[in-house]
């Protein structure tokens, strides 16, 4: 509990010195600031809550705020939507005992959206589900991106690979910010699932191989991809931009596809195009009729 209490004690801390006042309506008092951001009384203002309420909550005392005040605190603090659900998940988890880490059940494309995937020929595109995982990915995606498919199972993971793997850093020409993106959805599977024990592992691993993942997880940012665009320096085709749309699928909300696309006439579907023909299996040879 009390290493619950700590994780949204910092998110508060964090958000609170990223609010700039005068976006939050506050007139300069003339006092100088000694701390970036909010002032803590200018949050519980803001919030209408006690200055010391506040403060208690902020330092990880043992206070679960009710819904409203989350709600008042999300707004004081300007939260956008991921923010506010990464708080109402955070202070949920501190509402009972924290539960043993625990091993949750491996998770499966069903037969139907795996044969999607694989119809979207034209189109690189992913199944993601818990903790950035890569459940499926078709054969553009493999040749866009990497081939997830022939990875081990552990290693068939989006923040994993991009934090780790030289051949991302190459290939996305804003790796840190794709990186940092990864590390912030990564952010927001945690507090959803605190217990789940392939999360503190992933975050264990992270933590312990990579620099900026120990930086960019310290800052306890949150961010949900759900479009937008990545620019790529394909070893094969050259420059390529692709726009991704992402759709959370109907009876299983813990994944989402992802699917890229290129404009019409621009040279990204024209390279797209060359390695869609590059990347295509080779076809057996037809045998010849036996003359008997």
């Amino acid at each position: 509990m009390a290493d619950l209490n700590r994780e949204l004690a910092d998110f508060l801390r964090r958000a609170r010195a990223a609010r700039d006042p005068q976006e939050a309506g506050l007139a300069d008092d003339g006092r100088v600031r000694r701390v970036k951001g909010l002032r803590r009384e200018e949050v519980a203002l803001l919030a209408g809550v006690s200055t010391d309420y506040y403060t208690r909550l902020e330092q990880g005392r043992r206070i679960v705020p009710s819904t409203q005040v989350i709600e008042a605190i999300s707004r004081a603090l300007g939260l956008d939507d991921v923010g506010r659900t990464h708080l109402h998940d955070l202070v949920s988890a501190t509402r009972t005992p924290r539960a043993v880490a625990r091993t949750r059940a491996a998770q499966r494309v069903r037969p139907g959206l795996r044969q999607l995937l694989d119809s979207l020929d034209a189109h690189p595109a992913l199944i993601l589900g818990r903790r950035t995982e890569v459940l499926a990915a078709n054969r553009m995606a493999c040749a866009l991106f990497a081939d997830f498919e022939r990875m081990p199972g552990r290693e068939r993971n989006y923040a994993r690979w991009m934090l780790l793997s030289d051949d991302a850093r190459d290939l996305f020409v804003d790796w840190e910010a794709q990186a940092r993106n990864a590390v912030e959805s990564l952010r927001l599977e945690a507090g959803r699932s605190p217990e789940d024990r392939d999360v503190i592992e992933l975050v264990g691993e992270l933590s312990v191989s990579s620099p900026e993942f120990r930086q960019w997880w310290s800052e306890h940012q949150v961010h949900q991809r759900t479009f937008g665009s990545k620019r790529l320096v394909h070893p094969i085709v050259g420059d390529v931009t692709v726009d991704y749309e992402t759709f959370v699928l109907p009876g299983d909300s813990e994944q989402a596809l992802y699917l890229y696309t290129t404009e019409p006439g621009s040279p990204s579907r024209e390279a797209i195009s060359i390695l869609a023909s590059w990347s295509q299996p080779a076809r057996e040879p037809e045998s010849e009729p036996s003359d008997g």
